[in-house]
């Protein structure tokens, strides 16, 4: 938190952010990791489901690491809460279409007071495309995908993957803070 909050001050923002992002990813497991894994039928993997929901710079406020065949629907509401025992400046958040649905917009509107935007795919269009706001997110994930402890789910317990997430992010937070880079280019040199 502190080193977030050093680094969005170095970026002229106010050290607690007001808009957010989250998403998921699926992590295939080991052997070891077995516990509290299960098939995410959507991206064909038996593993883990990485949680995790960043302010608009990218910077990671939380993870929450839980069984693949969790809908995220489901899980974001889990995730929410464990956001908004720690942090309660956001007021919107953008995902998805995995956490769309009437109820889960009516949940985070009642419960937390904020604003939940899925942005969705223009009609149409074919391969990739640049996403408002969700390509912050993606772009994080790739960030943390560079830990090569993170490559697979190699941890016996889902909170030990959670803490090997928030590692992996504090030290690109220490790097961006030290260098004065963001980690592509720091990569390219």
């Amino acid at each position: 938190t502190a080193l977030r909050q050093r680094f969005r001050e170095k970026k002229g923002r106010t050290p607690d952010p007001t808009g957010a992002i989250i998403d998921s990813q699926s992590v295939k497991g080991t052997p070891e990791s077995f516990v509290d894994s299960g098939f995410d039928g959507g991206k064909l993997v038996k593993g883990r489901k990485r949680h995790i929901v960043v302010d608009t710079i990218g910077c990671l406020l939380v993870v929450w690491v839980h069984a693949a065949n969790v809908f995220d629907g489901k899980a974001a509401r889990q995730v929410l809460t464990n956001l908004f025992l720690l942090l309660h400046t956001v007021k919107m958040f953008w995902a998805d279409c995995g956490y769309s649905g009437v109820e889960l917009l009516d949940w985070v509107r009642l419960q937390f007071e904020c604003d939940l935007t899925v942005v969705k795919r223009k009609k149409g269009t074919k391969g990739f495309h640049v996403l408002p706001r969700r390509w912050v997110v993606e772009r994080t994930f790739a960030w943390l995908g560079r830990s090569r402890r993170l490559s697979k789910d190699y941890e016996r317990k889902p909170t030990s993957s959670e803490t090997q997430v928030y590692i992996a992010s504090g030290r690109l937070l220490l790097r961006q803070l030290c260098d004065n880079q963001t980690p592509y280019l720091m990569a390219a040199n």
